[in-house]
């Protein structure tokens, strides 16, 4: 996994990052609208989401970057950064993110762990496990006894009919249809045990904390 190679076009992530020395992300529940209100702001334009998860200290989204000519729509690309222009909108991201934040709680200096960590998906063994991975986070956790009850993570989305923000229908074809796609979230034999492994180095670190 490197933090620092450019997010290719065409391409499937999985984008997660932490707070700078383990601090919460999200200290009130408002926080967690306002940190999605500006994900659809910056990486709506550079990147398809299948599915996210908000923590209290960390975060998980699995994406598709656009082709170059579906960016080139809505975003004008300065010339010399093409390569490298969807990571640059994620650090516009949590720079704005970051700023409302030190402003609103009266803190100052990083809120997030610099580089964010981006990991590519490559199999459809690991394209699976890792929907479920990211929506059943809450309850590794330990936060929620039942991730279905975690309201900041797309589990919800796919359970809906209205207009949402990852691609659902898409994503449940991949699991054939939506009763299977739940099926699957209970095998507790593959998410956890088939992703863990790929981003966790110190997995004391990834702790989630209990109270905001």
């Amino acid at each position: 996994m490197s933090s620092s190679t450019p997010l290719l076009y065409g391409h499937y992530y999985h984008i997660f990052n932490r707070g700078n020395n383990r601090v919460n992300l999200f200290l009130e529940e408002r926080n967690y609208e306002y940190f999605l209100n500006l994900y659809d702001k910056y990486i709506d334009p550079i990147a398809r989401t299948l599915a996210f998860c908000l923590l209290r200290n960390h975060f998980h989204f699995f994406v598709q970057i656009r082709s170059f000519e579906e960016i080139q729509k809505t975003l004008r690309i300065p010339e010399g950064q093409i390569d490298k222009y969807s990571s640059l909108q994620f650090g516009h991201l949590f720079n704005a993110y970051t700023k409302a934040i030190n402003k609103t709680y009266q803190r100052t200096g990083s809120l997030f762990e610099k580089p964010f960590k981006r990991l590519e998906v490559l199999s459809d063994a690991h394209f699976m496990n890792l929907v479920a991975y990211i929506h059943r986070n809450p309850q590794k956790h330990g936060m929620i006894d039942d991730f279905r009850a975690w309201p900041y993570s797309s589990y919800h989305e796919f359970q809906s009919t209205k207009l949402v923000r990852v691609q659902r229908d898409r994503i449940l074809k991949w699991f054939n249809d939506l009763d299977h796609f739940n099926a699957y979230h209970f095998d507790t034999s593959r998410g956890e045990r088939n992703i863990d492994y790929l981003i966790l180095e110190d997995k004391e670190t990834w702790k989630v904390s209990q109270t905001f």
